[in-house]
Protein backbone atom coordinates (compact mmCIF):
# COMPACT_ATOMS: atom_id res chain seq x y z
CA UNK A 1 0.00 0.00 0.00
CA UNK A 2 2.85 2.40 0.75
CA UNK A 3 4.35 1.79 -2.68
CA UNK A 4 0.95 2.25 -4.36
CA UNK A 5 0.43 5.52 -2.49
CA UNK A 6 3.92 6.75 -3.44
CA UNK A 7 3.47 5.78 -7.11
CA UNK A 8 0.06 7.48 -7.45
CA UNK A 9 1.35 10.63 -5.77
CA UNK A 10 4.53 10.75 -7.86
CA UNK A 11 2.82 10.28 -11.22
CA UNK A 12 0.03 12.70 -10.32
CA UNK A 13 2.41 15.40 -9.15
CA UNK A 14 3.98 15.91 -12.57
CA UNK A 15 1.51 14.65 -15.13
CA UNK A 16 -0.49 17.01 -17.38
CA UNK A 17 -2.83 15.99 -20.16
CA UNK A 18 -3.72 17.59 -23.49
CA UNK A 19 -6.18 20.46 -23.32
CA UNK A 20 -8.89 20.10 -25.95
CA UNK A 21 -12.12 21.88 -26.91
CA UNK A 22 -14.44 22.85 -24.07
CA UNK A 23 -17.14 20.48 -25.34
CA UNK A 24 -14.82 17.47 -25.12
CA UNK A 25 -13.93 18.20 -21.50
CA UNK A 26 -17.57 18.80 -20.63
CA UNK A 27 -18.68 15.51 -22.13
CA UNK A 28 -15.94 13.60 -20.31
CA UNK A 29 -16.96 15.09 -16.95
CA UNK A 30 -20.66 14.47 -17.61
CA UNK A 31 -20.01 10.85 -18.56
CA UNK A 32 -18.00 10.39 -15.36
CA UNK A 33 -20.94 11.69 -13.30
CA UNK A 34 -23.12 9.03 -14.93
CA UNK A 35 -20.49 6.43 -14.09
CA UNK A 36 -20.50 7.64 -10.47
CA UNK A 37 -24.27 7.19 -10.37
CA UNK A 38 -24.11 3.75 -12.01
CA UNK A 39 -21.51 2.67 -9.43
CA UNK A 40 -24.05 2.79 -6.58
CA UNK A 41 -26.84 0.29 -5.79
CA UNK A 42 -29.34 3.17 -5.70
CA UNK A 43 -29.85 6.20 -7.94
CA UNK A 44 -27.70 8.54 -5.88
CA UNK A 45 -24.26 9.62 -7.07
CA UNK A 46 -21.23 8.09 -5.39
CA UNK A 47 -19.43 10.45 -3.02
CA UNK A 48 -16.06 9.76 -4.67
CA UNK A 49 -13.73 7.25 -6.23
CA UNK A 50 -10.75 6.13 -4.14
CA UNK A 51 -7.70 6.26 -6.43
CA UNK A 52 -5.71 3.78 -4.33
CA UNK A 53 -8.27 1.04 -3.85
CA UNK A 54 -10.32 1.69 -7.02
CA UNK A 55 -13.50 1.59 -4.95
CA UNK A 56 -16.49 3.92 -4.95
CA UNK A 57 -17.82 5.48 -1.77
CA UNK A 58 -21.57 5.32 -1.11
CA UNK A 59 -24.09 7.81 -2.52
CA UNK A 60 -23.89 11.29 -1.04
CA UNK A 61 -27.22 13.09 -0.65
CA UNK A 62 -25.70 16.58 -0.32
CA UNK A 63 -23.74 16.69 -3.55
CA UNK A 64 -26.10 14.45 -5.51
CA UNK A 65 -28.58 17.22 -4.78
CA UNK A 66 -26.76 19.99 -6.56
CA UNK A 67 -25.40 17.69 -9.27
CA UNK A 68 -29.01 17.20 -10.39
CA UNK A 69 -29.14 20.83 -11.51
CA UNK A 70 -25.91 20.38 -13.45
CA UNK A 71 -27.13 17.23 -15.22
CA UNK A 72 -30.32 18.96 -16.35
CA UNK A 73 -28.29 21.92 -17.62
CA UNK A 74 -25.94 19.64 -19.53
CA UNK A 75 -28.85 17.69 -21.00
CA UNK A 76 -30.17 20.96 -22.43
CA UNK A 77 -26.80 21.97 -23.77
CA UNK A 78 -25.84 18.61 -25.28
CA UNK A 79 -29.31 17.55 -26.42
CA UNK A 80 -28.71 14.13 -24.82
CA UNK A 81 -31.74 12.89 -22.92
CA UNK A 82 -29.76 10.39 -20.85
CA UNK A 83 -28.44 13.20 -18.65
CA UNK A 84 -31.94 14.46 -17.87
CA UNK A 85 -33.00 10.89 -17.10
CA UNK A 86 -30.07 10.52 -14.71
CA UNK A 87 -31.08 13.80 -13.05
CA UNK A 88 -34.69 12.66 -12.64
CA UNK A 89 -33.62 9.36 -11.07
CA UNK A 90 -31.33 11.21 -8.66
CA UNK A 91 -34.13 13.64 -7.74
CA UNK A 92 -36.50 10.73 -7.04
CA UNK A 93 -33.83 9.08 -4.90
CA UNK A 94 -33.39 12.31 -2.93
CA UNK A 95 -37.13 12.35 -2.24
CA UNK A 96 -36.94 8.74 -1.02
CA UNK A 97 -34.20 9.55 1.51
CA UNK A 98 -35.57 12.89 2.77
CA UNK A 99 -35.91 12.71 6.56
CA UNK A 100 -39.34 12.90 8.22
CA UNK A 101 -38.76 16.46 9.51
CA UNK A 102 -37.89 17.62 5.97
CA UNK A 103 -34.13 17.87 6.29
CA UNK A 104 -31.36 15.96 4.51
CA UNK A 105 -28.93 13.72 6.35
CA UNK A 106 -25.28 14.45 7.04
CA UNK A 107 -22.66 12.33 5.31
CA UNK A 108 -23.08 9.50 2.85
CA UNK A 109 -26.18 7.33 2.75
CA UNK A 110 -24.49 4.66 4.90
CA UNK A 111 -23.34 7.13 7.58
CA UNK A 112 -24.39 6.98 11.23
CA UNK A 113 -25.93 8.67 13.09
CA UNK A 114 -28.66 9.65 10.63
CA UNK A 115 -29.28 13.30 11.46
CA UNK A 116 -30.42 16.31 9.42
CA UNK A 117 -27.92 19.07 8.71
CA UNK A 118 -28.36 22.61 7.46
CA UNK A 119 -25.81 22.76 4.65
CA UNK A 120 -26.68 19.42 3.09
CA UNK A 121 -30.37 20.27 3.09
CA UNK A 122 -29.67 23.60 1.41
CA UNK A 123 -27.74 21.94 -1.41
CA UNK A 124 -30.48 19.43 -2.24
CA UNK A 125 -32.90 22.35 -2.74
CA UNK A 126 -31.12 23.05 -6.03
CA UNK A 127 -31.85 19.57 -7.31
CA UNK A 128 -35.52 19.52 -6.37
CA UNK A 129 -35.99 23.02 -7.76
CA UNK A 130 -34.46 21.94 -11.08
CA UNK A 131 -36.55 18.75 -11.18
CA UNK A 132 -39.73 20.69 -10.45
CA UNK A 133 -38.97 22.98 -13.41
CA UNK A 134 -38.03 20.19 -15.85
CA UNK A 135 -40.36 17.29 -15.05
CA UNK A 136 -44.05 17.10 -15.94
CA UNK A 137 -44.83 15.21 -12.73
CA UNK A 138 -43.41 17.91 -10.48
CA UNK A 139 -45.68 17.69 -7.41
CA UNK A 140 -43.35 15.34 -5.52
CA UNK A 141 -40.41 17.70 -5.98
CA UNK A 142 -42.41 20.78 -5.02
CA UNK A 143 -43.55 19.03 -1.86
CA UNK A 144 -40.00 17.97 -0.98
CA UNK A 145 -38.77 21.49 -1.71
CA UNK A 146 -41.35 23.05 0.60
CA UNK A 147 -40.75 20.58 3.42
CA UNK A 148 -36.99 21.16 3.28
CA UNK A 149 -37.35 24.93 3.00
CA UNK A 150 -39.74 25.09 5.93
CA UNK A 151 -37.39 22.99 8.02
CA UNK A 152 -34.50 25.34 7.24
CA UNK A 153 -36.53 28.42 8.17
CA UNK A 154 -37.61 26.78 11.41
CA UNK A 155 -34.00 25.95 12.29
CA UNK A 156 -32.82 29.55 11.82
CA UNK A 157 -32.22 31.68 14.93
CA UNK A 158 -33.91 35.06 15.28
CA UNK A 159 -30.76 36.95 14.26
CA UNK A 160 -30.51 35.01 10.98
CA UNK A 161 -27.79 32.58 12.03
CA UNK A 162 -27.92 28.81 11.69
CA UNK A 163 -26.26 27.46 14.84
CA UNK A 164 -28.08 24.16 15.21
CA UNK A 165 -27.92 21.07 13.01
CA UNK A 166 -24.32 21.44 11.89
CA UNK A 167 -22.68 18.30 10.55
CA UNK A 168 -21.55 15.77 13.17
CA UNK A 169 -18.59 15.01 10.88
CA UNK A 170 -17.07 18.51 11.02
CA UNK A 171 -16.67 21.53 13.28
CA UNK A 172 -19.84 22.52 15.13
CA UNK A 173 -21.52 25.91 15.10
CA UNK A 174 -22.21 28.57 12.49
CA UNK A 175 -20.56 28.55 9.07
CA UNK A 176 -20.18 31.50 6.69
CA UNK A 177 -20.49 29.16 3.73
CA UNK A 178 -24.14 28.61 4.65
CA UNK A 179 -24.73 31.65 2.46
CA UNK A 180 -24.96 28.96 -0.21
CA UNK A 181 -27.75 27.37 1.80
CA UNK A 182 -29.44 30.78 1.75
CA UNK A 183 -28.99 30.77 -2.03
CA UNK A 184 -30.79 27.43 -2.09
CA UNK A 185 -33.66 28.95 -0.12
CA UNK A 186 -33.85 31.84 -2.57
CA UNK A 187 -33.98 29.37 -5.47
CA UNK A 188 -36.70 27.37 -3.73
CA UNK A 189 -38.72 30.53 -3.13
CA UNK A 190 -38.56 31.46 -6.79
CA UNK A 191 -39.83 28.03 -7.87
CA UNK A 192 -42.52 27.83 -5.19
CA UNK A 193 -43.61 31.45 -5.57
CA UNK A 194 -43.20 31.98 -1.82
CA UNK A 195 -41.40 35.12 -0.63
CA UNK A 196 -40.80 33.69 2.85
CA UNK A 197 -37.81 31.80 1.56
CA UNK A 198 -36.11 34.82 0.03
CA UNK A 199 -36.76 36.86 3.17
CA UNK A 200 -35.10 34.14 5.26
CA UNK A 201 -32.17 33.98 2.81
CA UNK A 202 -31.66 37.75 3.11
CA UNK A 203 -31.81 37.56 6.91
CA UNK A 204 -29.05 34.92 6.99
CA UNK A 205 -26.78 36.64 4.47
CA UNK A 206 -27.17 39.95 6.28
CA UNK A 207 -26.04 38.27 9.49
CA UNK A 208 -22.97 36.77 7.79
CA UNK A 209 -22.04 39.92 5.84
CA UNK A 210 -22.04 42.02 9.04
CA UNK A 211 -19.04 39.99 10.27
CA UNK A 212 -16.80 40.68 7.26
CA UNK A 213 -13.43 42.37 7.69
CA UNK A 214 -12.78 45.51 5.61
CA UNK A 215 -10.95 43.41 2.99
CA UNK A 216 -13.94 41.06 2.70
CA UNK A 217 -12.54 38.15 4.69
CA UNK A 218 -15.24 36.26 6.61
CA UNK A 219 -14.79 34.33 9.89
CA UNK A 220 -16.26 30.85 10.40
CA UNK A 221 -15.54 29.92 6.79
CA UNK A 222 -13.85 26.53 7.13
CA UNK A 223 -14.58 23.27 8.92
CA UNK A 224 -10.92 22.80 9.92
CA UNK A 225 -8.97 26.07 10.16
CA UNK A 226 -10.91 29.32 9.88
CA UNK A 227 -7.71 31.40 9.92
CA UNK A 228 -6.67 29.64 6.67
CA UNK A 229 -9.91 28.55 5.02
CA UNK A 230 -10.10 26.22 2.06
CA UNK A 231 -10.75 27.89 -1.29
CA UNK A 232 -13.60 25.37 -1.55
CA UNK A 233 -15.53 26.90 1.37
CA UNK A 234 -14.53 30.45 0.46
CA UNK A 235 -16.05 29.88 -2.96
CA UNK A 236 -19.25 28.55 -1.42
CA UNK A 237 -19.70 31.72 0.63
CA UNK A 238 -18.92 34.00 -2.33
CA UNK A 239 -21.53 32.29 -4.49
CA UNK A 240 -24.20 32.61 -1.82
CA UNK A 241 -23.49 36.29 -1.24
CA UNK A 242 -23.54 36.99 -4.97
CA UNK A 243 -26.70 35.11 -5.85
CA UNK A 244 -28.81 36.22 -2.90
CA UNK A 245 -27.58 39.77 -3.42
CA UNK A 246 -28.44 39.70 -7.12
CA UNK A 247 -31.86 38.12 -6.52
CA UNK A 248 -32.81 40.52 -3.74
CA UNK A 249 -31.13 43.63 -5.24
CA UNK A 250 -28.99 43.89 -2.10
CA UNK A 251 -25.95 45.77 -3.39
CA UNK A 252 -24.03 45.33 -0.14
CA UNK A 253 -24.04 41.55 -0.52
CA UNK A 254 -22.85 41.82 -4.11
CA UNK A 255 -20.12 44.30 -3.19
CA UNK A 256 -18.84 41.93 -0.51
CA UNK A 257 -18.83 39.05 -3.02
CA UNK A 258 -16.76 41.19 -5.40
CA UNK A 259 -14.27 42.08 -2.65
CA UNK A 260 -13.88 38.42 -1.78
CA UNK A 261 -13.57 37.42 -5.44
CA UNK A 262 -10.87 40.05 -5.86
CA UNK A 263 -9.06 38.77 -2.80
CA UNK A 264 -8.97 35.22 -4.15
CA UNK A 265 -7.88 36.52 -7.58
CA UNK A 266 -4.91 38.26 -5.95
CA UNK A 267 -3.62 34.85 -4.79
CA UNK A 268 -4.00 33.09 -8.15
CA UNK A 269 -0.77 31.86 -9.73
CA UNK A 270 0.30 32.58 -13.29
CA UNK A 271 -0.66 29.04 -14.35
CA UNK A 272 -4.25 29.56 -13.21
CA UNK A 273 -3.99 27.63 -9.93
CA UNK A 274 -5.16 29.01 -6.60
CA UNK A 275 -3.39 27.87 -3.40
CA UNK A 276 -5.56 25.43 -1.48
CA UNK A 277 -5.79 27.66 1.60
CA UNK A 278 -5.75 31.45 1.96
CA UNK A 279 -5.24 33.53 5.08
CA UNK A 280 -7.03 36.63 6.36
CA UNK A 281 -5.01 38.84 3.99
CA UNK A 282 -5.79 36.65 0.97
CA UNK A 283 -2.27 35.23 0.89
CA UNK A 284 -1.69 31.64 -0.16
CA UNK A 285 -1.03 29.32 2.76
CA UNK A 286 -0.69 25.98 0.97
CA UNK A 287 1.66 24.75 -1.73
CA UNK A 288 -1.02 22.39 -3.05
CA UNK A 289 -4.17 23.28 -4.99
CA UNK A 290 -7.78 22.60 -4.03
CA UNK A 291 -8.88 21.68 -7.55
CA UNK A 292 -12.53 21.71 -6.50
CA UNK A 293 -12.19 25.28 -5.25
CA UNK A 294 -10.45 26.26 -8.48
CA UNK A 295 -13.52 25.13 -10.43
CA UNK A 296 -15.88 26.93 -8.06
CA UNK A 297 -13.95 30.18 -8.31
CA UNK A 298 -13.92 29.99 -12.10
CA UNK A 299 -17.69 29.68 -11.90
CA UNK A 300 -17.98 32.59 -9.44
CA UNK A 301 -15.81 34.87 -11.56
CA UNK A 302 -17.85 34.04 -14.66
CA UNK A 303 -21.14 34.56 -12.83
CA UNK A 304 -20.02 38.10 -11.99
CA UNK A 305 -19.70 38.74 -15.71
CA UNK A 306 -22.93 36.94 -16.61
CA UNK A 307 -24.89 39.01 -14.09
CA UNK A 308 -23.45 42.21 -15.58
CA UNK A 309 -21.58 43.15 -12.40
CA UNK A 310 -17.99 43.05 -13.62
CA UNK A 311 -16.01 41.32 -16.37
CA UNK A 312 -12.65 41.97 -14.71
CA UNK A 313 -12.29 38.37 -13.56
CA UNK A 314 -12.87 36.63 -16.90
CA UNK A 315 -9.10 36.12 -17.43
CA UNK A 316 -8.85 34.59 -13.94
CA UNK A 317 -11.73 32.25 -14.69
CA UNK A 318 -10.37 31.08 -18.03
CA UNK A 319 -6.93 30.49 -16.54
CA UNK A 320 -8.47 28.48 -13.69
CA UNK A 321 -10.49 26.41 -16.15
CA UNK A 322 -7.45 25.68 -18.32
CA UNK A 323 -5.45 24.63 -15.28
CA UNK A 324 -8.06 22.03 -14.34
CA UNK A 325 -8.62 20.93 -17.94
CA UNK A 326 -4.95 19.95 -18.04
CA UNK A 327 -5.53 17.67 -15.02
CA UNK A 328 -8.44 15.78 -16.60
CA UNK A 329 -7.46 12.51 -18.26
CA UNK A 330 -10.00 12.07 -21.08
CA UNK A 331 -8.50 8.85 -22.46
CA UNK A 332 -7.55 6.97 -19.29
CA UNK A 333 -7.73 3.18 -19.76
CA UNK A 334 -9.75 2.88 -16.54
CA UNK A 335 -13.33 4.06 -17.24
CA UNK A 336 -13.78 4.91 -13.56
CA UNK A 337 -11.04 7.55 -13.81
CA UNK A 338 -11.66 8.72 -17.38
CA UNK A 339 -13.04 12.27 -17.20
CA UNK A 340 -12.81 12.49 -13.40
CA UNK A 341 -11.59 15.55 -11.51
CA UNK A 342 -9.40 15.08 -8.45
CA UNK A 343 -10.12 16.91 -5.21
CA UNK A 344 -6.60 18.30 -4.87
CA UNK A 345 -3.41 18.58 -6.87
CA UNK A 346 -1.27 16.71 -6.24
CA UNK A 347 -3.82 14.03 -5.48
CA UNK A 348 -1.86 13.21 -2.31
CA UNK A 349 -2.64 16.67 -0.85
CA UNK A 350 -4.93 16.97 2.19
CA UNK A 351 -8.28 17.87 0.60
CA UNK A 352 -10.03 14.66 -0.54
CA UNK A 353 -6.67 12.88 -0.48
CA UNK A 354 -6.36 10.31 -3.29
CA UNK A 355 -9.99 10.85 -4.23
CA UNK A 356 -12.05 11.98 -7.21
CA UNK A 357 -15.14 13.56 -5.57
CA UNK A 358 -18.36 13.94 -7.52
CA UNK A 359 -18.66 17.65 -6.68
CA UNK A 360 -15.31 18.42 -8.32
CA UNK A 361 -16.68 17.08 -11.62
CA UNK A 362 -19.97 18.93 -11.04
CA UNK A 363 -18.33 22.35 -10.53
CA UNK A 364 -15.88 21.73 -13.37
CA UNK A 365 -18.78 21.03 -15.72
CA UNK A 366 -20.66 24.09 -14.45
CA UNK A 367 -17.65 26.34 -15.00
CA UNK A 368 -17.00 25.07 -18.52
CA UNK A 369 -20.66 25.37 -19.51
CA UNK A 370 -20.75 28.97 -18.35
CA UNK A 371 -17.49 29.82 -20.10
CA UNK A 372 -18.87 28.30 -23.32
CA UNK A 373 -22.09 30.28 -22.91
CA UNK A 374 -20.22 33.56 -22.41
CA UNK A 375 -18.07 32.83 -25.45
CA UNK A 376 -21.17 32.22 -27.54
CA UNK A 377 -22.63 35.51 -26.31
CA UNK A 378 -19.48 37.39 -27.28
CA UNK A 379 -18.17 38.16 -23.81
CA UNK A 380 -14.69 36.91 -24.64
CA UNK A 381 -14.41 38.75 -27.97
CA UNK A 382 -14.97 42.28 -26.76
CA UNK A 383 -18.69 42.48 -27.60
CA UNK A 384 -19.68 43.29 -24.05
CA UNK A 385 -17.19 46.02 -23.22
CA UNK A 386 -13.47 45.95 -22.77
CA UNK A 387 -10.96 44.84 -25.36
CA UNK A 388 -10.32 41.61 -27.20
CA UNK A 389 -9.82 38.89 -24.62
CA UNK A 390 -6.97 36.42 -24.87
CA UNK A 391 -6.95 33.16 -22.90
CA UNK A 392 -4.94 33.81 -19.75
CA UNK A 393 -3.03 30.56 -19.91
CA UNK A 394 -0.20 29.29 -22.06
CA UNK A 395 -1.47 26.29 -24.10
CA UNK A 396 2.04 24.97 -24.63
CA UNK A 397 2.71 24.93 -20.92
CA UNK A 398 -0.68 23.33 -20.17
CA UNK A 399 -0.11 20.64 -22.79
CA UNK A 400 3.43 19.97 -21.66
Amino acid sequence: MRWARFRVGLVDRWKRYPVGPLDDHMEAAAQWLLAAQAATPDDGIAHSLDALTATWKASYPETTGYAIETLYAYARRSGRARYAEAARKAADWEVSVQLPEGGVMAGTIDATPVVPTIFNTGQVLFGWAAAAQHEVQSARYLQALRRAGDWLIGAMDDDGAWRRYSSPFGARGESAFNTRTAFGLARAGAVLGDERYLRAAIRHVRYVAAQARPNGFLPHNCLEDESRPLVHTLAYSIRGLLEVGATAAESGFVDLAVRMARGVASAQRADGAIPGRLDREWRGRAAWVCVTGNCQMALNWLRLAKLGITAEFIPNAVAANRYVMALQHRSHPDPDIRGAIRGSHPISAPYMRYRYPNWAAKFFLDALMLEAELREEGWLTGHHGGGQFQDAADPERLNG
